[in-house]
């Protein structure tokens, strides 16, 4: 609540247009920039994902570790693979997060990658670009062309 006891608006987000679909392949994930962020954009089957490019152990860049599976046993020796490619495991040490949404598998309680939202849009209204050259009216009179400023 502000001083006039109304609610406060809600933060704005930007977008920031990062890659093509065809760019990332399904199974594949590459660093991006957003902002000045780095992002570790993933491709699961057609759906994308984004984490912050730094493992919370250590920093390691998660867009170069490996997409795995979760490796399940119901008793020892006895290994099963599910949800193959869904997990990133960090290329410096080793440590898994969910890619969907950052949690980690190797402290799930106190460490998480940080996640964010990443959507596919049209390119028709994405592609014009940010930026935009200021016009001004322009109108013919008698024999003199006026600029309005």
């Amino acid at each position: 609540m502000n001083g006039g006891g109304e609610a406060a608006e809600p933060h704005a987000r930007k977008k920031f247009v990062v890659a093509k679909v065809e760019e990332i392949a399904p199974g594949t994930s590459r660093c991006v920039d957003a902002g000045g962020r780095k992002i570790a954009l993933f491709n699961i089957d057609g759906r994308f994902f984004a984490l912050a490019d730094k493992c919370p152990h250590e920093a390691g860049p998660l867009s170069k570790g490996a997409m795995v599976g979760l490796s399940l046993a119901d008793v020892p020796g006895d290994y099963r693979l599910e949800r193959s490619g869904e997990f990133v495991r960090c290329p410096w040490h080793g440590w898994e997060f969910e890619i969907a949404t950052g949690q980690s598998y190797c402290d799930p309680v106190g460490t998480r990658a940080r996640s964010y939202d990443a959507k596919v849009e049209p390119g028709a209204a994405l592609a014009k670009g940010p930026y935009v050259a200021e016009t001004f009216p322009v109108s013919v009179e008698e024999d003199y062309v006026v600029i309005e400023i």
